[in-house]
């Protein structure tokens, strides 16, 4: 089958950076599900894992985490699809990734595809879509209000993937003001587009962008860019006793001694978490992606696509990861057939 795939870890720019291969044609086994693969999308953590993590002497790594396709074959243990259906789904970190014709991945962690959307448009969705809902609803635990506060959550980075759907599920899901960080005029329009109630600029402090609203501290901060540096503006800004969930990755650790004063809980989400666990409750992936799928065939929520590159291809991968590693894209970037 053809995938695309590295030897050894560096930046994009180099000509070996990404690479056109023949590897054999994987066998479900299993709980796993063989999916012909017809589109992908490009996530950071693709970027991040092909610039520094080499894979074993003459092995080739195999990246992509998002994938839309159709179950071609199942394991002996199968019970939710079956050959034949379309699937949507982000993978494992600790598994061969979805840059391939033919992918395995495990039932339990994979929807069924919005039948409204084509191929592209729902690989758009489903690592934000996880990383989003789980951020929201398992790790903020928003249902839970926080007592005499106002019942707002701030998610910073509005226009990128996270954000993007984020925006979505908050809006559609809950009874939350929902408060977006935008730097640019088009971005803060994407955030305004998808439902954000107010947007604010992160170029700036954040306290006092969040201060002139006028609409009192926020219960919930979603932080998916951008924590170190906004670290301190978010303990200022955020309500006593709120909750706080972060994403993005820091090189220096994350100091939360300045939460305490306000008893402020500070929450990761790692969305690979429960599927390289094998924790009992990874099936609650699978659930929130059927979730996913009715809002979008309800037409309450929608893809957050923003740009096709062509075929799934080294060259067509490359510029993909070129723009991710911009941090100027708007929305998910899609690779559609070989």
């Amino acid at each position: 089958m053809r995938a695309v795939g590295y030897l050894k870890s560096g930046p994009i720019s180099a000509d070996d950076s990404l690479l056109d291969i023949t590897l054999p044609e994987p066998v479900a086994a299993g709980h796993d599900l063989l999916v012909e693969v017809k589109a992908v999308s490009v996530n950071p953590v693709d970027t991040k894992v092909r610039a520094g993590a080499t894979p074993p002497e003459g092995e080739y790594r195999i990246l992509g985490f998002d994938a839309a396709g159709i179950v071609k074959a199942v394991g002996e243990e199968v019970t939710l699809f079956k050959p034949g259906d379309k699937v949507f789904y982000a993978g494992a970190i600790n598994r061969p990734g979805t840059d391939s014709e033919f992918h395995l991945v495990d039932e339990r962690i994979v929807g069924r595809m919005p039948s409204s959307l084509g191929f592209a448009e729902a690989a758009a969705l489903p690592l934000t879509a996880i990383t989003a809902y789980e951020s929201i609803f398992h790790r903020l635990k928003v249902a839970d209000k926080v007592p005499g506060v106002n019942n707002a959550i701030l998610i910073t980075g509005g226009a990128g993937g996270v954000g993007s759907i984020a925006i979505q599920l908050a809006r559609t899901l809950t009874d939350l003001t929902v408060i977006a960080t935008a730097s640019r005029p088009e971005s803060a329009e994407w955030a305004k587009a998808l439902g954000a109630h107010h947007v604010i600029d992160h170029s700036k402090p954040l306290a006092a962008e969040y201060a002139a609203l006028g609409i009192g501290a926020p219960a919930f901060v979603f932080s998916v860019a951008g924590s170190a540096q906004h670290r301190l503006q978010i303990a200022e800004l955020i309500a006593p006793q709120g909750r706080v969930v972060l994403i993005d990755d820091m090189k220096d650790g994350y100091d939360i001694m300045p939460f305490k004063g306000k008893a402020v809980s500070v929450h990761w989400e790692m969305m690979f978490a429960r599927p390289v666990h094998q924790t009992t409750d990874m099936i609650e992936q699978h659930k929130l992606l059927d979730h996913v799928a009715d809002l979008v065939d309800a037409g309450k929520i929608r893809t957050t696509l923003s740009q096709t590159l062509g075929t799934i291809s080294a060259e067509n991968l490359k510029k993909a990861h070129a723009l991710i590693e911009s941090g100027r894209t708007t929305g998910k970037v899609v690779l559609e057939g070989f």
